[in-house]
């Protein structure tokens, strides 16, 4: 990824952290803080996330990078991440590159050689794929944030769906049970990244409909329609009680103390 693009995954990811380690690495932690690790010896380039966490296992350093693209030199950069934090740091590194590609990942997560008892290497970090990821299970959890990522996962159903997949993804960051400013969020992440994997005409199409929703939900008279169907809801179950009590022989005082309906309005319901 260009440095450019670096910095624009970086901003769409930081609020994923938290989600990606729970459910991609199912970590059990405490975040203490951020860490940064630059390469100015080596190469000019921020690592994309690093955190200090409190695990079952002591303090780590949880080590996030995302990769749009195969890269044959990816073992390389993050061993020598691992050594920077390390010496940086004095932290053990959890290391995983999460892979956003359209293609196949063919990079390499290891680097090993033996020459003798004394002189190996045996390295390995974890790579998660997120087009093998299946969009009904991101669905059955909570995790929302990673509502972000579901235009690239499920590969084989999203190449067999097409534009329907898409489709499917917005309907169910339109679902989603948060406020209308979070499901926007979500919503400009997932159209960013759509375009890894499918084209601009497409995704114009199918994201101009969602966020022409999160307009009519923004607005007063969508507000105003939402609040009188809860008042009419509420009137009814009113009503409902107050028949119920009125068989019941209670008298029309209490009545409309518990149901807040009028003394007329309670009245009429006995003719």
């Amino acid at each position: 990824m260009s440095q450019k693009y670096d910095i624009t995954m970086k901003n769409i990811f930081s609020d994923m952290a938290d989600d990606i380690m729970s459910y991609f690495l199912g970590l059990q932690y405490t975040k203490i803080d951020e860490l940064n690790i630059e390469f100015a010896r080596v190469e000019r380039r921020d690592s994309d996330m690093i955190f200090k966490c409190t695990t079952d296992k002591g303090n780590v350093a949880v080590h996030i990078e995302f990769q749009s693209e195969n890269d044959e030199k990816m073992p390389y950069r993050m061993l020598r991440y691992s050594l920077e934090i390390m010496e940086k740091h004095d932290l053990l590194p959890y290391q995983i590159v999460v892979y956003i590609g359209k293609d196949n990942v063919k990079m390499a997560n290891s680097l090993n050689y033996n020459f003798g008892e004394q002189n190996t290497l045996d390295y390995k970090y974890k790579i998660i794929n997120v087009g093998d990821i299946k969009y009904t299970d991101v669905l059955k959890t909570d995790y929302y944030d990673l509502y972000s990522l579901l235009p690239l996962m499920d590969k084989n159903r999203r190449k067999e769906e097409g534009e329907k997949y898409l489709e499917r993804c917005v309907e169910a960051i339109k679902d989603i049970p948060l406020d209308i400013n979070k499901k926007k969020d979500i919503a400009f992440k997932a159209e960013i990244l759509s375009g890894i994997v499918f084209k601009k005409e497409v995704i114009e199409r199918v994201f101009s409909e969602v966020m022409r929703m999160f307009r009519i939900e923004e607005s007063e008279t969508y507000k105003m329609i939402i609040e009188k169907g809860i008042e009419k809801g509420e009137k009814e179950k009113s009503i409902k009680i107050a028949k119920k009590l009125l068989k019941e022989g209670m008298d029309i005082d209490r009545i409309a103390e518990i149901t807040e309906l009028s003394k007329g309005e309670i009245k009429k319901l006995m003719n």
